[in-house]
């Protein structure tokens, strides 16, 4: 009986301790939500593309609100082109060193040793998505659903060749869009906001437009085709009016979304609970009116990497707060992780600084620095009152905006100062270039489901060409011998049995080629039986010519079920036989991971 109760004590304080470890492991959780993160980003908008910048020619009071509600930095510096400047606001660092040094072909990814601001968030509770334009690598593990998103929806390339309904894809599954595609990815952001609002949420939207090709709904192309513009480019180079005009109409469809995003906030109760930042990834694509600023997208000079860069968090920043210091797109990560209070675990040291002090009106001094701007061979630095531009002029932009007047020789100290900071930047930073990079692209990764590989990533031989100059959104044409093949550089990240879709257009008359897939020891064939020969979509919806190739509906064949084994080497299509004048056209592989 003794033994019995003694047992019986043990138990019970065995179960005592069990419920304290539990409570304090709860404990240890954070208790209070922290405050929801949306991030919207345009795609090739100038600085001068808003009326709250003093633009007349367009209307965009939604976006302009969270300038008046919030805070914006009057001197924000992004990348001159897409993807560095992507690359560095996921990850606060500077994009040369992360192996971003091209738009396509592989050059656009960032390394896979970087840590995003979606893994931080998600580490501490944040649901996260992105729902845009990713232009950060496409392959797992370079998708966004392997960098900290749990849901992403939209396109992975540079740019995309149709804006309405166009082939998308939903977490590595190819989808067919749902209307115009800045609309389409905002209902996606709307939905996620309703689902996860009684979370801490981040979401991501990165938005494909004002970027070519310049494809608008009718609603905003009839107010703006025949509106006499007031504000002209001030460059000696003739201004595209209907190109401009298209441009401005793309950011106002952008600004009835980013008042759809506001309003279901607002609807919700959530403003009090919500950071929203608004920029845009370079300076115009096309010479417009950019406040009097030198250069556009490619630049390295102001117009060309100054961009609008707004902030709203009710009743935690200052309505209208406007905040002078240089600030850049490696700034943000730092700077939402002070606003939140997390710590920064990054495997890289982080190149920005945390400028959440002077957003919450705190009595700061922020450091003398740098700002490095970079493309093409080309670098630039600005400091708080100079820039110093890639031909070593130098130019006081707190009254020289538009880089006229070359001050060097009067501030020669200064000069030198920059120009050597300016190589040393060059050496430390500029890592992997297009002549030594060595990163294949990946396959068979082990967490993904899916994964593609486009036209974009393929090297024709032969006669087969591609249908544009520009690669992110083309397809592979004008395939016509046994001779011909296209080939992939991949490494095969882990063994796997891989179902394999092929997605061509062939006209009927050219029906029977043998097309084998193989890579190493493994290869898979399959005829092609059935017809699809449809027309090339884009021209009819352009408001002016575009240069980036048409589009058109590719039909999937399913080439059966390939064993890829761990490890480099080509990845080999070609065609055994032909029946016709031609195989078809190509645009992508996708496949699907069985095991």
């Amino acid at each position: 009986m003794k033994q019995f109760k003694i047992l019986s004590i043990l138990i019970f304080l065995s179960a005592l301790i069990s419920c304290v470890e539990k409570v304090k492991e709860k404990s240890s959780k954070p208790s209070i939500k922290k405050p929801n993160i949306i991030l919207i980003l345009a795609d090739d908008q100038g600085w001068g593309d808003l009326s709250s910048n003093g633009n007349t020619n367009l209307n965009t009071p939604n976006i302009d609100s969270l300038r008046i509600n919030g805070a914006s930095f009057e001197n924000f510096y992004v990348q001159p082109v897409c993807s560095p400047t992507r690359a560095e606001l996921l990850t606060g660092r500077y994009f040369t060193r992360m192996g971003v040094y091209e738009t396509s072909s592989g050059g656009e990814r960032f390394n896979l040793n970087e840590t995003t601001i979606a893994e931080l968030l998600k580490n501490v509770g944040y649901h996260t998505a992105a729902f845009g334009k990713w232009h950060n690598g496409m392959q797992p593990p370079y998708h966004p659903n392997s960098r900290g998103f749990d849901q992403f929806y939209g396109f992975a390339s540079g740019h995309w060749g149709n804006y309405f309904s166009p082939m998308l894809e939903n977490n590595g599954k190819l989808v067919k869009g749902n209307g115009f595609l800045v609309d389409d990815l905002t209902d996606k952001g709307l939905d996620f906001i309703e689902k996860n609002a009684s979370e801490s949420f981040f979401l991501y939207l990165p938005y494909n437009t004002p970027h070519s090709p310049m494809q608008v709904p009718d609603k905003y192309w009839d107010r703006m085709k025949h509106k006499s513009l007031e504000l002209l480019s001030e460059t000696d180079v003739e201004e595209d009016l209907q190109f401009t005009k298209a441009a401005l109409a793309m950011v106002e469809n952008i600004d009835d979304n980013v008042g759809r995003v506001t309003h279901k906030i607002k609807q919700l109760g959530l403003e009090e609970d919500t950071i929203i930042i608004y920029l845009s990834d370079n300076g115009p694509n096309a010479y417009r009116w950019n406040g009097g600023m030198s250069g556009k997208k490619g630049n390295v000079s102001e117009g060309g990497v100054r961009t609008p860069f707004y902030i709203q968090w009710v009743n935690h920043i200052e309505k209208g707060l406007n905040l002078t210091e240089i600030a850049s797109s490696i700034d943000i990560l730092p700077t939402l992780c002070g606003l939140l209070s997390i710590p920064i675990k990054t495997e890289k040291p982080i190149d920005g600084i945390d400028l959440s002090a002077l957003l919450l009106g705190n009595a700061v001094t922020i450091k003398d620095r740098f700002i490095y701007n970079h493309w093409n061979g080309k670098t630039s630095v600005r400091s708080q009152q100079f820039r110093l531009d890639e031909e070593n002029r130098l130019y006081d932009i707190s009254t020289d905006r538009g880089q006229k007047f070359d001050v060097s020789n009067k501030h020669p100290q200064i000069t030198d100062s920059l120009i050597t900071a300016k190589t040393n930047w060059e050496k430390e930073t500029i890592q992997i270039t297009k002549a030594n990079d060595e990163r294949a692209f990946t396959l068979g990764y082990s967490k993904a489901l899916y994964t593609q590989l486009p036209a974009r990533d393929g090297e024709a031989h032969g006669n087969i060409k591609r249908s544009n100059q520009w690669p992110n959104d083309s397809f592979f044409t004008n395939w016509k011998s046994v001779k011909d093949s296209i080939s992939w550089n991949v490494d095969v990240l882990e063994d796997g049995r891989f179902e394999v879709d092929l997605y061509y257009t062939c006209p009927e008359k050219d029906l029977g080629s043998i097309v084998e897939l193989s890579f190493n020891n493994s290869k898979i064939a399959k005829k092609i039986i059935v017809p699809h020969d449809p027309e090339l979509i884009g021209k009819n919806e352009d408001r002016v010519p575009r240069m980036e190739s048409y589009v058109k509906d590719f039909k999937p064949l399913n080439l059966g079920v390939i064993t890829l084994t761990k490890g480099s080497g080509i990845l080999t299509l070609k065609a055994l036989e032909l029946e016709g004048k031609q195989v078809g056209d190509f645009r992508l592989l996708q496949f699907k991971r069985l095991d």
